[in-house]
């Protein structure tokens, strides 16, 4: 029979779990006052980074909302998106057929006409 240790302390890698658990650690903090054990700490001081929870959280929650919110507009966008890039090209095709002679007027449409001849790679 395997002994008991002296236990693994887990620490959320996820922003949301850790700043939660950074919230309770510095309730209980502050509601021991002076008597707290954390006070004990030399190289890190809850009054001063104690405070910083609340914001952080705040900013989180925020972020979390607007990357769902963005979630959702990219894929509102990507329902139209094929459609409109096929009447781009295919625009793109009939404009180039229409001047054949002066490509340079699918500028005044807002294309970039590039009549430049490709330069080969060179192979390494």
């Amino acid at each position: 029979m395997a002994g008991r240790t002296s236990g693994r302390v887990i620490i959320p890698k996820n922003p949301g779990e850790l700043l939660k658990l950074a919230n309770k650690i510095y309730d209980k903090h502050v509601a021991d006052g002076a008597a707290s054990p954390l006070n004990a700490m030399q190289d890190f001081n809850w009054a001063v980074d104690g405070p910083k929870v609340a914001p952080c959280i705040q900013n989180n929650d925020g972020a979390e909302a607007a990357a769902k919110l963005a979630e959702q507009l990219y894929r509102q966008r990507d329902i139209d998106l094929p459609a409109i890039k096929a009447i781009v090209q295919n625009s793109a095709s009939v404009l180039k057929g229409i001047y054949a002679k002066n490509p340079k007027v699918l500028g005044d449409y807002g294309f970039v006409v590039d009549d430049t001849k490709k330069v080969p790679k060179q192979k390494p």
